[in-house]
């Protein structure tokens, strides 16, 4: 049997988008002299729904979609995902893998093990399978999974997350090959984790295994694809692009051998800093594409924050279609001014410089009777950040421009940001990096087009510039001992008496953790961050705001 892997960019409720290409997909594969067409979890309706579900309408178009796709399933079959009812007592719906087969529906398999940690949340919507059965095709058996029920096969975090595991159900002696539809979000951890999974499941069952991973950015969540092929001895056959739609035809032998008919000629090993960038480029540009949005504003500061953002965006929307804003104080360098206007002219954008000081000064003065006889403190810095944030947003709103924050993770998690000033944005594209992690992509990205990022700005001490000669160390320890401290707290979740960093004593790790506790408000109110970690800030980690935990 010939069957072909699909792996297309779904667009979240946009059915008709997404059954467009869906068929065009069928027809495609049929083309090329496939047996069956294999398409992502909950394909025809994009993941992840969310709230989408509860509504009846949506529920009902899904249903027609499918029956719209199955009538394309002549002389081919086709394995979709999308929601569907439960007739029985529980969560009204299943997350159902379709087997379209001779213009009908021919069979469906539910999804066993729904997740509820990080980013997913399934129980709320979906009532697990609890029987499983093969799907039986042209003489070929077949273990049919969707995403998570093949991973309860390795412990995480030292243990099992459910009682069982369905393939220890499903696979039988006679069984020819499993096969996982998948929304498997990009972290730049989960590449690797994957395959070491998968090479687990096809030794010990004896199966080869097609897995088809969903694609594209949907809002914070990016899916990288990187679909494959592994054969029984944990090998990959052939393996798809990542963050790029392809499509492969492979040929299954009775005697569970597999062979690639066709290979993909985007996939490659790459390093996990080119997947970051990858993924936070695609996310971009989903972003943007997806809300029929075109272009962008940031405000660029002359250091490697606002400049690795607008490096990023140029790659994903066009230098053309991204617009920068310098907005110096009286505490501005002509250095950063450089730096920015350098920077600007290297990529190739729009950017123009606009002062903030009649606007802080008049803040100032309708000011002075109420703070009369008060020292400047971080109030005066806060106003001059919310300045800058006033005209990038009234940019945004006159031109149409979408506003990009410049965040980096380690910022955000110590609160070395101003609320409604630069945490302002409709999108956080670095806000899931570290300090350490965007000198790192920096440096990759000159490495691609050299001098994109101008080296002074690579090399000079970070500042806000919001005081005189003030630089981040002056309220932060240095960013390499800071971000350990940090990923063994946010990453690894170890508790302050358990965090060991050289350079860092315990006063200063306690510190730290009391910073990232405290600034839980600030994170709540900050833009959807694009996640590349396994613990990004936004919806895979839910902290209370009243609390008290050190």
């Amino acid at each position: 049997m010939k069957i072909a892997l699909a792996q297309f960019n779904y667009h979240i409720g946009n059915l008709p988008s997404n059954v467009a290409k869906i068929k065009n997909g069928i027809l495609r594969a049929k083309s090329e002299g496939a047996d069956l067409v294999v398409f992502s979890e909950l394909s025809v309706c994009g993941y992840p729904p969310k709230d989408l579900l509860m509504h009846e309408g949506f529920i009902k178009a899904c249903e027609d979609a499918v029956k719209e796709i199955a009538h394309e399933c002549k002389n081919i079959a086709a394995i979709v995902g999308a929601p569907s009812r439960n007739p029985h007592n529980g969560k009204p719906l299943h997350n159902t893998a379709f087997f379209l087969a001779d213009g009908k529906i021919h069979s469906s398999v539910n999804k066993t093990l729904l997740p509820f940690y990080d980013v997913f949340d399934e129980y709320r919507y979906f009532e697990p399978a609890t029987e499983v059965e093969l799907i039986q095709y042209k003489g070929f058996k077949i273990a049919l999974t969707v995403c998570e029920d093949l991973w309860n096969e390795l412990p995480r975090n030292g243990h099992f997350y459910y009682k069982n595991s369905p393939l220890e159900t499903l696979v039988t002696p006679d069984t020819n090959c499993i096969i996982n539809i998948a929304a498997s979000p990009f972290s730049f951890t989960q590449v690797a984790e994957r395959k070491k999974l998968f090479k687990t499941i096809t030794t010990k069952y004896k199966q080869p295994l097609f897995y088809v991973n969903a694609l594209g950015a949907n809002t914070d969540i990016v899916f990288d694809g990187g679909s494959f092929v592994m054969d029984i001895q944990g090998g990959i056959v052939n393996e798809l692009s990542y963050f790029k739609e392809d499509l492969a035809i492979h040929e299954l032998l009775p005697d569970r051998s597999v062979k690639a008919i066709t290979h993909s000629d985007g996939a490659r090993p790459k390093e996990s800093i080119e997947l970051i960038h990858d993924a936070l480029v695609l996310g971009i540009r989903d972003y943007f594409q997806k809300n029929s949005l075109k272009t962008a504003v940031l405000g660029l500061s002359g250091g490697i924050d606002s400049a690795l953002v607008l490096a990023l965006a140029a790659v994903a929307l066009g230098g053309e279609n991204v617009r920068a804003l310098v907005l110096p104080s009286r505490y501005t360098s002509e250095e950063s001014l450089r730096d920015a206007a350098e920077v600007a002219k290297n990529i190739g954008c729009k950017h123009e410089v606009i002062s903030i000081e009649p606007g802080i000064t008049a803040a100032y003065e309708s000011l002075s009777k109420s703070f009369a006889g008060k020292k400047a403190d971080i109030t005066e810095e806060n106003i001059q950040s919310r300045m800058r944030s006033l005209l990038l947003m009234a940019m945004s709103n006159k031109m149409g421009h979408l506003l990009l924050n410049t965040s980096n993770k380690s910022e955000l998690a110590t609160g070395y940001g101003t609320l409604y000033g630069d945490m302002s944005g409709a999108l956080g594209v670095i806000g899931d990096l570290y300090k350490t992690q965007v000198y790192e992509l920096s440096n990759y990205i000159n490495k691609i087009k050299p001098n994109t990022i101008p080296s002074n700005i690579i090399t000079r001490p970070p500042s806000a510039e919001l005081k005189p000669d003030q630089k981040d160390t002056d309220s932060l320890p240095e960013y390499d001992i800071l971000d350990k401290i940090l990923y063994q707290y946010i990453e690894l979740e170890r508790s302050a008496d358990d965090i060991k960093v050289d350079g860092a004593s315990k006063e200063l790790v306690k510190k730290i953790v009391d910073m990232v506790n405290r600034n839980e408000y600030k994170r709540l109110q900050a833009p959807p961050i694009l996640r590349v970690s396994n613990k990004a800030f936004g919806v895979g980690r839910k902290m209370p705001i009243v609390a008290k935990y050190l």
